[in-house]
């Protein structure tokens, strides 16, 4: 494992499958299979990372099930139960400039065109219709706000993503 000390977290080990070691799978990833296009795993047991070997995947039903090295019983898959799948970042796939892991806008500060700090993203919200910034106020905001909900529509509300700077503008009104 590198020096980053925190992997990108993909999805997470569900519950034993049968008695041979398989574990059913949680994938975050865009399509459920994507998390298998990732090797080698990191499982995070009790707040380690350790790396695993994926030996197989398969669908079951509207599941995926998979057998992870050295684990052959069911007993062993249940010790996994609920740790948390990841991958080191530099994994990830490459995206083009105008695209953006949901991860590297965490964090970024969010400054309107008129030059004010609405604050930081907390998080990026998944909506049907688009994706939404959930940013944090500054604790001392004029407006009161402790928190907004921007929707991420490039060109109309985002102006343009610095992940370097870590810096969004936006197209948003304060007092909104």
């Amino acid at each position: 494992m590198s020096s980053n000390p925190e992997p990108v977290v993909l999805g997470k080990i569900g519950a034993p499958y049968g008695v041979k070691g398989w574990v059913k799978i949680t994938s975050y990833t865009e399509s459920v299979e994507g998390i298998f296009d990732y090797s080698p795993w990191l499982l995070n047991r009790q707040g380690a990372w350790t790396e695993v070997k994926l030996l197989k995947w398969r669908w079951h039903g509207q599941a995926v099930v998979a057998l992870l090295d050295g684990v052959e019983s069911r007993e062993q898959a249940q010790v996994l139960t609920h740790c948390e799948i990841g991958i080191e970042a530099e994994q990830m796939k490459s995206l083009p400039e105008d695209e953006f892991y949901w991860r590297d806008l965490i964090g970024c500060e969010v400054v309107n065109l008129k030059g004010y700090n609405m604050g930081v993203v907390d998080q990026v919200l998944e909506t049907g219709s688009n994706d939404v910034l959930q940013v944090k106020a500054n604790p001392r905001d004029s407006f009161g706000k402790a928190e907004r909900l921007i929707p991420f529509v490039t060109d109309q509300f985002i102006k343009s993503v610095d992940v370097s700077a870590k810096q969004i503008l936006v197209d948003w009104d304060p007092d909104f």
